[in-house]
């Protein structure tokens, strides 16, 4: 069986992913998750008029963003779970969808359009059909019917809402939500339907995508700091303690808190892993004693980390892979979150992990007393701008680097390594999401009395680090492009791509991107960024610094 899947970095031959994924996902499951994303497109289609009308759902505003963050690089697997519970679910919102407009129509005394194509399909009753119907709304298709280059814009408009539907996702889980977001989800999804869409049309709704994906991010920032307070510098233990132990992977922060509160007392040592590296920041996070550390680095080699960890393993978000079987009865699936065969927990009843914990061995004695420091949002950050500024005046720091982004198995990711190595010791390195896993254990001593390394956050705290510009910006009396502030960013999933149309969409130029372009950025949509945002690809670490510093 085929298919057609380019929305991750790793992708096959850099094209596209045509008869497994990179990232473990199978044919069934990318055309399950292709039918879903069409689906959601028909319920947004009707969502959309009625709130033009004035009609809203709650229900269906929050399931549109849960729908696209399952279809996220390393969300969910589980094509059957995909298929009887969130396809099933999106058809039936879809019809209270339809009724919701029809009813806003018949209020406003308007006669109901009568739309067609995601708001009218009808799905087949087996598998084996649905996979069937899939292919014809693949990409390949819309490729053949409307060209690469449009098929391509869409794509990257699709990956953005899919980024920002994971950061509302996170937002709404700690209480906070706002109507203008979901308004806009409906808007670019209603768009995505539209049959002769120009380039002109999708460049300016990616752009807007990317100023939605802003406020979602600040909707996020808030809900993390209003949760948990202000992430503070910290150090994190990098080396594990005698006893038992859960590890727990992804970007949830409540639950990790969940999972804190149900292991107090229980002899369990929780260590963080992959992006949740950053919670050990935040006051209301770091208060447990039992929270002892990060375990493991890059997400990719949880193969031989997992396996080596004595303990249970909980999946909160992205980044699963599928998991051996020497570990397969001690991971769990939380959230969003699947793979068939792996124990899934509902309603952050973690019993099952901590049972799971009890049972394995545990770590049976201490590692060295090795730390990194975390804990550097814009808060922390702008506590002391009163010293980057003067150090900054009087020579002492010469430039910021911000090395952040995505991290992946593909080759070319030792740039970034060699990158921050070569960063000169007057230059200060600014750094998040999980591409920090290549360089954030070295020592990079201090400048100006401040650490050259601060570790900003998660990948939604892009928002802090363009906090921490427009404040620095405002102090220089001068606009982010003229700091002496370079951006370079790896990307492998589509959070990636949403942060990235943030940026785009601030207007921020000269950002250095790799390790190589997205396969659906094409050559002249590439060089529509390079002429209007000057957007560079990495060459080799010397020839960057050279032309950044000259």
């Amino acid at each position: 069986m085929s298919m057609f899947c380019y929305q991750c970095e790793q992708t096959a031959f850099g094209t596209g992913c045509t008869t497994r994924g990179v990232c473990g996902k199978t044919p069934e499951t990318a055309k399950i998750q292709d039918i879903l994303v069409y689906v959601t497109k028909g319920i947004a289609m009707y969502a959309h008029r009625a709130r033009q009308l004035g009609a809203k759902n709650i229900e269906i505003d929050r399931f549109i963003t849960e729908a696209l963050f399952t279809t996220i690089t390393n969300v969910n697997f589980d094509a059957e779970r995909i298929r009887k519970s969130v396809i099933q679910k999106a058809l039936k919102l879809r019809s209270q969808a339809k009724t919701l407009y029809e009813e806003a129509c018949k209020k406003a005394g308007k006669q109901p359009e009568s739309l067609n194509g995601p708001a009218v399909w009808t799905p087949a009753d087996t598998m084996e059909e649905l996979i069937a119907q899939a292919e014809k709304i693949a990409i390949p298709t819309r490729m053949e019917n409307l060209g690469k280059d449009i098929a391509g814009l869409q794509e990257l408009l699709t990956y953005g809402l899919k980024g920002m539907a994971a950061y509302a996702d996170h937002a709404l889980i700690l209480g906070e939500e706002d109507d203008d977001v979901y308004a806009f989800f409906h808007e670019a999804l209603d768009f995505l339907t539209k049959p002769n869409p120009t380039a002109d049309e999708l460049v300016a709704m990616n752009m807007k995508c990317g100023e939605v994906n802003l406020k979602t991010m600040g909707l996020l920032d808030k809900a993390n700091t209003k949760g948990y307070g202000d992430p503070v510098p910290t150090p994190v233990r990098i080396h594990p303690k005698k006893g038992k132990a859960i590890l727990v992977s992804g970007h949830d922060l409540k639950d990790l808190d969940e999972l804190l509160k149900q292991t107090e007392g229980k002899g369990i040592n929780v260590y963080t892993h992959g992006e949740m590296l950053p919670c050990h920041g935040y006051p209301g996070l770091k208060k447990y004693p039992h929270l002892v550390g990060n375990y493991g680095g890059l997400w990719q080699k949880q193969w031989k980390e997992f396996d080596e960890f004595p303990g249970a393993i909980l999946m909160t978000t992205n980044c699963i892979q599928e998991p051996r079987p020497t570990y397969k009865n001690r991971i769990f699936t939380c959230g969003l979150v699947g793979w068939p065969g792996v124990t899934h927990i509902a309603n952050r009843d973690f019993t099952p992990v901590i049972e799971a914990a009890l049972k394995e061995k545990g770590f049976e004695q201490d590692g060295p007393d090795d730390t990194i420091l975390v804990g550097f949002g814009h808060n922390a950050v702008l506590g002391v701008a009163d010293k980057v500024v003067e150090a900054v005046k009087s020579g002492a720091i010469r430039h910021f680097f911000l090395i952040g982004g995505c991290d992946g198995a593909k080759p070319g990711r030792d740039y970034y390594t060699k990158f921050a190595e070569a960063v000169p010791k007057d230059c200060i390195i600014l750094t998040l999401a999980c591409g920090k896993y290549r360089f954030n254990k070295l020592n990079f001593g201090t400048v100006a009395g401040l650490p050259r390394l601060l570790d900003i956050g998660q990948c939604n705290d892009a928002y802090s680090a363009i906090q921490i510009a427009i404040a620095l910006a405002k102090a220089f009396n001068t606009d982010v492009n003229s700091l002496p502030l370079s951006l370079i960013l790896s990307w492998y999933e589509q959070k990636a791509v949403c942060v990235l149309l943030t940026l785009l969409s601030l207007g921020i130029k000269n950002m250095r991107l790799g390790p190589t372009v997205p396969a659906f950025v094409t050559p002249p949509i590439l060089q529509v960024l390079i002429d209007k945002f000057a957007i560079k690809t990495i060459t080799t670490p010397e020839e960057d610094l050279k032309a950044i510093l000259n």
